[in-house]
This record gives structure tokens, C-alpha cells and sequence, in this order.
């Protein structure tokens, strides 16, 4: 997890604002807390704070094109990045970033490329040649970002609106799924599927084993990493399912193609609770299963109390579910990071893509059921990956969501919805739970939420 903050279509000389956009990236640089970068031009200033997940010793941002007219700040992670450079052997790579297949994709296409990333992001591009500037934010919001101007009209954009507080006149969420290029002056919405309306699902055939394939490959590329890394195993389906996936493949180095050792083979898993709590118990049960190395935090009511205030600032809302959702993984993320840990993966997504809440037993036909998906898909941005993402960042932890990969989605959302329809005899995400079953203890996998 890293920060951004850029600020473009400078009205006051660069000189006079560097000072200013390093106070501003100082604000946020427990998201990023490995390293600081900065590009000052005369157009435009672009600032980082790293958080080294992968090629520490080579990635520091910005990132520049060979002959350093483009730069490149990124919050975010592109799984694919193998895949991209192979496609581009004659591009002068500067780095072994994952994020540098963004300059060889801008130059060659354009803006149209955001589709061809598989991952999570949110990312600033100047070109000084053209004197344009590119936003974009990946399909989910995974990766906050935020926009806005000031007095002058100069345009910003950070990966926390704290960031831009008390310089910007208005604050807004980048919309997901979007990039603003500055030759258009608008946004423009990159990423839909046609899966989103019913009529192109109604008719589906479902497979089971294609939707296991899905997520064990999900997993197998949010495993990218160079430095120590675990899960977060709360003892409940998706979590275990996340965590198991991610034993089967955490001995092999993924950028090897799993012919290499892991660097840190060994897998830890983290769960935390109140005192005799079942979550608890059950997440001890997920590990002794699949053989994870687990860590079990207990904190106190008064210890969630005193949490709050803190919350409240690193989450940037005051949403009474998301606040009391994100307390307990703010306050493990500190045990986490206590322990030389920087990456996590987490189970978010799951009960909105399979109908897990309890109130879609309600869901009248399988057209609404599905619609209802979509929707909480739309705004989940909002909320649960508002909180995965800085309730860890917070301690300089970087969250990975394997069940919002854009592949995943694309299988998981072209299931028939009649097929995914809870009631008449049917547990919540039966597919899901058919799909692990051979990963989990029965009484994980068929556990109600």
C-alpha cells in the first residue's frame, strides 16, 4: 500500500508549491512509510510514499518512461504485470515494478488500456510532452482516491481525502471503474460488463468447478510479493476459504512460476476478538486444518472504545457499521505489523457477490436477487473496501481482496442468480460452500453467517 497526492495544471510556479504537496504527502505517509519520492515540473508535481511489497530494491516512484518525459504515482498493485511485459520485449523496462507495464501501456495505446490490468489501483500520469494528465481508479474501488481543485483551479488528486483538506474548495471520491484525462475535461467510465443486467445471466448454465478454478487462481496472483506476508482468518467462509487457498500455494514463489522456493514459506494467519468469542474458536479450527501458523488477538470493549477517535480519522467517515466493522482490524493490523508482516489478504466481497447476507432470503425472484448484487457491488467502495484498505493502512499494511479480483467477478457474476438463491432448504452462498467444502472442516464450510 502506498500514497499519492498530484496536483496538475499548476496556476503558481512548482517551486513556490513543492513545499506544500510534500506537507500534504506527509499527511498520508503511514500508508507509505518505506520510502518518499517527488516530481516537481512546471506543469505538475506528483508525490509518493512507498510501501515496498515488491522489488524493494528498484521500484521507488515516481516511476519515468526511458526518456523521462512521462511519470508515473501509483497506490496499487497490477498481478498481471508478467503477462504485460512479455507482450512488450522491446520496451527499455527501468525497473522490476509492477507497476512500470502502466508507461509501456500508455504510450502504446493511449488511454485505452485500463481493461488489460489485472489488479488494484489508483494512479496519476503526466505527460510533460503533451502537457496532459491521466486519473484512473481500478474497477472496484479497491484503492481509495479522491479529487478536487482549489482557488485557483488547479486540480488534485490523493489516496486520502486528508490529504487534500483545508487546499481543496470540494473533495470528491474518484468514481471506480473511471479515469479523467485531462484532454477531455471529463470523466470517462472505463470499466461495465454486460453480466450487470439479468437478461445476459438469466440463462447460464453454472459450474461449480469453474468457479473454484476462478478463485484458486484469484488467490494464486494476490500472492505476489516480496516481503513476509499472511491472512486474515476470521473463522468464517470466505475468510477460510481465502486462507486455504492461499496454504495450497504459499510454499512456491509466485513470480517463479511456482518453480522456485517461497522466501517465507511458512504462512501466518491472524484473527482477533473478544475473550471467548466463537469467531475465535472457529478461526482456530480453519488453522489447525490447513496448517497455518495462527495468531489469536483478544481485545476489550474499553480497548474498542478508545479506538474509535483513531478510526474515525485513518477511515475518513462515520458510517456506524463500517466504524464499528474496521475497529477490530485496526487494532490487529498494529499486532500484524508488530510482527514484520506488510501484506494481508482478506475475504470482502463474497456476501455481496453471492447473496451472503441473511435479508437475501427475502429476495422475491432471482432477478432481483441479482440485481441487488450488482448494487451492493456498485457501492461497495464505500464501505467494506473503504475499511480493508485503511484500517490496514493505517499501520502501513497493505489489504488484497481476492474475491473482487475483475476475473473472479467476471465467473462469479455470470453464474445464474437462480443458482446462487438462497431459501427452500438452500444456506446463504451454497455455491460457494459446495465449491470448498473439500478445503474446509464441515463446520466452517456449512456455518452460517
Amino acid at each position: 500500500m502506498c500514497g499519492i497526492v498530484g496536483v496538475f495544471e499548476l496556476k503558481k510556479d512548482s517551486s513556490e508549491q513543492r513545499e506544500k504537496i510534500l506537507e500534504m504527502s506527509k499527511i498520508i505517509r503511514h500508508r507509505g512509510p518505506d520510502w518518499s519520492g517527488i516530481y516537481c515540473g512546471d506543469k505538475a508535481i506528483l508525490a509518493h510514499e512507498r510501501l515496498t511489497i515488491v522489488d524493494p530494491q528498484s521500484g521507488g516512484q515516481p516511476l519515468y518512461s526511458e526518456d523521462k518525459s512521462i511519470i508515473l504515482a501509483v497506490n496499487g498493485e497490477i498481478y498481471n504485470h508478467q503477462d504485460i511485459r512479455s507482450k512488450y520485449p522491446d520496451y527499455a523496462f527501468k525497473t522490476k515494478s509492477d507497476c512500470e507495464v502502466i508507461l509501456a501501456l500508455y504510450q502504446d495505446k493511449g488511454v485505452d488500456f485500463l481493461d488489460e490490468l489485472t489488479g488494484m489501483y489508483g494512479f496519476a500520469l503526466y505527460d510533460s510532452v503533451k502537457d496532459v494528465f491521466l486519473c484512473a481508479r481500478d474497477h472496484q474501488g479497491i484503492i481509495p482516491l479522491y479529487y478536487g481543485t482549489d482557488d485557483m483551479g488547479q486540480f488534485y488528486v490523493a489516496s486520502e481525502l486528508k490529504a487534500l483538506e483545508g487546499t481543496c474548495n470540494e473533495i470528491a471520491p474518484f468514481p471506480p471503474g473511471h479515469y479523467y484525462y485531462s484532454e477531455d475535461n471529463s470523466f470517462t467510465k472505463w470499466y461495465d460488463r454486460e453480466w450487470k443486467n439479468y437478461d445476459t445471466v438469466k440463462n447460464n448454465t453454472s459450474s461449480v468447478s469453474d468457479l473454484k478454478k476462478a478463485m484458486e487462481d484469484s488467490v494464486h496472483r494476490h500472492l505476489m510479493s516480496d516481503v513476509p506476508y499472511g491472512v486474515l482468518l476470521s473463522g468464517g467462509l470466505d475468510s477460510s476459504i481465502v486462507s486455504a487457498v492461499a496454504k495450497k500455494y504459499a510454499a512456491k514463489r509466485v513470480e517463479s512460476g511456482d518453480h522456485k522456493d517461497a522466501w517465507w514459506p511458512q504462512l501466518h494467519s491472524f484473527a482477533i476478538g473478544l475473550e471467548g468469542s466463537p469467531d475465535l474458536e472457529a478461526a482456530q479450527k480453519v488453522a489447525d486444518h490447513i496448517g497455518t501458523v495462527h495468531h489469536s488477538v483478544n481485545f476489550t470493549i474499553q480497548e474498542g472504545l478508545d479506538a474509535i477517535k483513531d478510526v474515525v480519522y485513518f477511515l475518513e467517515t462515520y458510517d456506524v457499521t463500517t466504524i464499528r466493522a474496521s475497529t477490530p482490524m485496526y487494532l490487529l493490523a498494529r499486532v500484524i505489523k508488530s510482527m514484520g508482516i506488510k501484506m494481508v489478504l482478506s475475504g470482502e466481497g463474497s456476501d455481496e457477490i453471492f447473496g451472503g447476507y441473511l435479508y437475501f432470503h427475502k429476495a422475491p425472484n432471482a432477478e432481483e436477487f441479482h440485481k441487488e448484487t450488482v448494487r451492493k457491488l456498485d457501492t461497495l467502495h464505500l464501505y467494506d473496501n473503504l475499511r480493508a484498505n485503511k484500517s490496514l493502512a493505517a499501520w502501513g499494511i497493505e489489504g488484497r481482496v481476492p474475491f473482487l479480483d475483475k476475473e473472479f467477478i467476471d465467473v462469479a457474476m455470470k453464474l445464474n442468480p437462480q443458482d446462487k438463491m438462497c431459501g427452500n432448504g438452500k444456506m446463504e452462498k451454497h455455491i460457494l460452500r459446495e465449491a470448498f467444502e473439500d478445503y474446509l472442516p464441515e463446520s466452517v464450510a456449512w456455518r452460517q453467517k
